[in-house]
């Protein structure tokens, strides 16, 4: 079966991490933007990062330039509602700019609804602790709506519900950089209401075609062998023991399945909320880089010596793009989309101007044929987001990992298409039927 002729390829971006002009145009700042710099690594921040604000057309050409199909970005909560009920005009054509400059450039708009970067006025009414949160999330989603269809077919509501929350509020790794582990039933329940919410004003209000998702952190235990009980083994722990409980069956079983969920003996949701919350969604959205390596969620960093690993120290082994789309498949039935998967390096511009990176290269072809051999199966693949187009602040690691097709020099804001771009663009050309 291979890939399908309408397979969407493209590339992924959040606001925050890409945008800058972080005080221009009438917007607040968010969580981000305060984030204390003895949290980020350098004490860096991402006021200014990669200033797509400043270089649109400049990255729509060379979107062009690639052969992507479609482009994966957010919008800045508090550049559009800089405070609450008080749109800003600015923020909303800034994001009305790019979806048509993309339109015109024949490439798809996917937009992220939220990508972590919560308005400080949302922060100070309780952020993702308070159920204050909910209704200000229904009028940012309802004004967006209201903006973008039927312009933007495809919208995520929300982008790794794992991260934001418990990597936020639970483990004080990412903003607000809270540590508290009693948190962690009270802004789950919080956040599936708000996307259940959120959800039913996007099929309500949409004017056109409306294809609604979640973009899942997503990671499963590859099988020792192909053999049946090590199969079912790494089946079964991605999603009912350890990480794979908390990463995966969490906030997934109660949103698409309506079941509720025990974790640790400790925490719950039950199934009379999750009855009232579940979802129809369209497609899942997997973003997979690294597989589960170990039995506790806890010990996720093992040891694997000599393991191929990116500049995060992240375990890369392409055989995750298939096991992850399949095993997402069999419990949940949704079309699948990988709307993250992407090598960080520590790229430089060489003495011959270009950007030498044949590690991201040979990792695109590695994951890519793991993923074809998904479709091949007959798995419902809609398309693969690479993440991400440019080089980024990578939240609390700041600007050290590179993981972009195209290279920024953070310092002037210089862009130049790495090897990997070419190669992906050829990989787009033949509708990843080349090279494997």
């Amino acid at each position: 079966m291979a890939f399908r002729k309408d397979f969407i390829w493209g590339a992924a971006t959040a606001s925050a991490q890409v945008e800058g002009g972080y005080d221009e145009g009438g917007r607040t700042p968010s969580i981000w933007d305060l984030a204390p710099h003895k949290k980020i690594r350098h004490g860096e921040d991402c006021h200014v990062s990669a200033d797509q604000y400043h270089h649109l057309e400049e990255d729509v050409l060379l979107m062009k330039e690639m052969g992507l199909k479609a482009y994966r970005f957010s919008v800045s909560w508090s550049r559009v509602l800089p405070e609450r009920g008080k749109s800003n005009p600015i923020g909303l054509d800034y994001y009305s700019h790019l979806i048509d400059l993309l339109l015109s450039a024949g490439i798809e708009p996917i937009l992220t609804v939220y990508h972590w970067d919560l308005p400080l006025w949302a922060y100070r009414l309780g952020g993702w602790e308070s159920k204050r949160i909910i209704e200000p999330f229904k009028e940012y989603t309802r004004l967006l709506v209201e903006s973008y269809s039927p312009r933007v077919k495809y919208w995520i509501v929300a982008n790794e519900p794992t991260c934001f929350l418990l990597n936020g509020y639970v483990q004080g790794a990412h903003a607000p950089f809270k540590k508290n582990p009693f948190l962690i039933p009270r802004i789950s329940k919080v956040f599936l209401q708000t996307f259940h919410d959120a959800v039913t004003i996007i099929r309500a209000e949409s004017k056109g075609e409306a294809k609604v998702g979640l973009a899942h952190a997503a990671g499963v235990y590859i099988p020792k062998s192909l053999d049946g009980k090590d199969v079912e083994w790494a089946r079964s722990n991605s999603f009912e023991e350890g990480a794979g409980l908390m990463a995966n069956r969490w906030f997934l079983d109660p949103l698409l399945l309506g079941k509720g969920v025990r974790a640790y003996g400790v925490y719950s949701i039950s199934d009379a909320f999750a009855r009232r919350i579940q979802v129809k969604l369209d497609f899942l959205g997997i973003n997979c880089y690294s597989p589960f390596i170990s039995t506790s969620w806890k010990e996720e960093g093992a040891s694997l010596p000599g393991a191929t690993r990116n500049s995060l120290g992240w375990l890369c082994d392409g055989r995750l793009l298939y096991w992850c789309p399949k095993f997402f498949y069999e419990r949940y039935h949704l079309p699948i989309m990988v709307t993250e998967n992407g090598y960080s390096g520590n790229d430089e511009i060489a003495l011959d101007g270009g950007v030498h990176d044949p590690q991201r290269s040979d990792y695109l072809l590695r994951y890519l044929k793991e993923l074809k051999k998904a479709a091949d199966e007959g798995i419902p693949l809609l398309g693969y987001l690479y993440w991400s187009f440019i080089d980024n602040f990578e939240w609390a690691e700041g600007y050290d990992p590179r993981f972009g097709l195209v290279f920024c020099d953070f310092s002037n804001g210089k862009r130049v298409l790495k090897d990997s771009a070419l190669a992906y663009k050829k990989i787009i050309s033949a509708n990843g039927e080349s090279d494997f």
